[in-house]
């Protein structure tokens, strides 16, 4: 199997068990999600890896599956270490997306946001929690923050992880939640990685062709 079969492959597979994960909150089929969630992140780092993706990115998605895996037990400790290996991910995130061009007005924003999510929850949240979900937040935002720099697919994909994790922390505050919270958390998060991926390999696509224009420019003058 050649790497574009293999990579459409992967990208399938990804999209079933993404499928199957949303089907199985929505029926409230635990056992279903429980198996079909661990799936998600390997086939869309492997999809990645497949399509020639830079390793940052699959590094990231790999550790959202270890945040993926961690976030299923329900206990504090394994929320923390979860919430650890998204921040890892994030760092990636951010190393992959370096120092692109990104709107003053919409860092403004994103920061405005962040100020006011934190001080809103900061006293519904557990006592042991505060400091780290506020770090995390922080992470969180600058990442989605930088995002756009890489246009509008990876911008999206930042925002949308950002209202995908907002949703957990004001399940963790315990503030009022929409029907099936859980899968509103997912779809949000299964659309934020692959927006991310996708405008990740696009930017890596349109990056090779600077240097042929420069060369055709130095041949024709």
């Amino acid at each position: 199997m050649n790497r574009g079969r293999l990579a459409g492959f992967l990208l399938l597979a990804f999209a079933l068990a993404a499928a199957a994960d949303l089907a199985s909150l929505l029926a409230g089929a635990e056992q279903g999600h429980r198996i079909a969630k661990p799936l998600l992140m390997p086939l869309l780092a492997g999809y990645t890896a497949a399509r020639g993706g830079p390793r940052l990115l699959v590094v990231a998605l790999l550790f959202g599956w270890g945040g993926d895996v961690f976030l299923l037990a329900d206990a504090d400790w394994a929320f923390l270490v979860g919430m650890g290996s998204f921040a890892a991910g994030h760092v990636c995130y951010l190393v992959l997306f370096g120092r692109g061009r990104t709107p003053t007005a919409l860092g403004a924003g994103y920061a405005v946001a962040l100020l006011a999510t934190v001080a809103l929850l900061w006293p519904d949240l557990p006592a042991d929690l505060r400091i780290p979900v506020a770090a995390y937040s922080l992470l969180l935002t600058a990442m989605a923050y930088r995002s756009s720099g890489l246009g509008l697919y990876a911008g999206l994909g930042g925002a949308l992880f950002l209202l995908s994790d907002t949703l957990i922390a004001t399940g963790v505050a315990h503030w009022p939640q929409p029907p099936v919270p859980d899968f509103w958390i997912m779809l949000t998060y299964l659309a934020a990685q692959y927006l991310l991926v996708k405008g990740a390999l696009e930017r890596r696509q349109e990056t090779p062709a600077a240097p042929a224009a420069n060369r055709e420019s130095r041949t024709t003058v």
